[in-house]
């Protein structure tokens, strides 16, 4: 689900939009960026095809849809938080998105960044079975609760050892790798350069999303 390329191929995606304008839907019917919790967050660094200023908006604003949606799948909400996080590395603005995954059809949609086949297995049996992963960047809502319900998945496949690791690190680990991968870091297999880098980033996110659910 999160094998992340950290080029920030992001920093072009004003000029893809506007290249695919012809293409996409009317610039701005994404979503109404700010109208309500469940609004489309917009990126930093960016701009639409209409020409307004994106802005990557602080996770922080969803820390409500966090405590929720991490209470219904029986998580940390601070684990979910600070994914968040480490998922806001790149614009998030639905338009823009959608303009993207014209050009790398297997991208991640999304405020927590996942990827079609993930969101397809989470959703089975979950309040959310009758949604799509074409709506999650219109719906950050829904980006965290499919993202509480995956890290619920994730932890079902801990290993009872793991070791050099918290239980919260091995699930950020798994959230950016899969499953699979996870094991294979708590039996000891050293992250490779990209794994560590979500790592360190995850730990260092760890006082921005206690604050922003209000923990001290």
């Amino acid at each position: 689900m999160k094998q992340r390329r950290r080029t920030r191929p992001w920093l072009a995606a004003s000029v893809i939009v506007v290249a695919l304008a012809g293409c996409s839907a009317t610039p701005g019917t994404g979503g109404a960026p700010g109208s309500s919790a469940a609004a489309p967050s917009s990126p930093a660094g960016a701009s639409s095809s209409a020409g307004s200023s994106v802005t990557n908006p602080d996770p922080s604003r969803y820390a409500a849809q966090v405590r929720a949606h991490a209470g219904e799948a029986g998580v940390d909400p601070q684990l979910v938080m600070a994914i968040l996080y480490n998922e806001s590395y790149k614009p998030h603005d639905p338009e823009l998105e959608r303009a993207w995954q014209k050009l790398k059809p297997d991208a991640a949609f999304g405020v927590a960044n996942m990827h079609r086949a993930t969101f397809d297995q989470t959703r089975r049996g979950r309040p959310f079975a009758g949604r799509t992963w074409e709506q999650l960047p219109d719906d950050p809502d829904l980006a965290i609760q499919a993202e509480a319900w995956y890290l619920h998945d994730l932890a079902a496949q801990l290993p009872a050892s793991h070791g050099a690791y918290q239980t919260s690190e091995l699930l950020a680990l798994g959230y950016n790798t899969g499953p699979g991968t996870m094991k294979a870091f708590a039996r000891g297999t050293k992250p490779g350069a990209q794994a560590q880098s979500y790592l360190d980033t995850f730990r260092a996110n760890q006082a921005k999303a206690a604050a922003a659910l209000g923990h001290s």
